[in-house]
């Protein structure tokens, strides 16, 4: 089944999604739509991040920032 920009469910025929569209301006369905939070994933993500940057001392820190600076400006 087709889903949304917002990955809610949708009829896939073009009578169906236009007899929901009606339904939903109607007030007939109400439309569920998940929040725009942030996924478990992501924030597994920064924790880990956060968790990297406690442990580097200040001499890699600076290592990885010159790297990073070299390779976005030394084109």
């Amino acid at each position: 089944m087709p889903r949304g920009p917002k990955g809610e469910k949708r009829p896939a025929d073009v009578i169906g999604a236009a007899v929901m569209v009606g339904r939903i301006a109607t007030g007939d369905v109400t439309e569920k739509i998940e929040s725009d939070s942030e996924s478990g994933a992501a924030a597994l993500g920064r924790r880990g991040g956060q968790a990297r940057a406690a442990k580097l001392t200040a001499q890699r820190r600076r290592a990885i920032a010159k790297q990073a600076a070299k390779a976005r400006w030394g084109k």
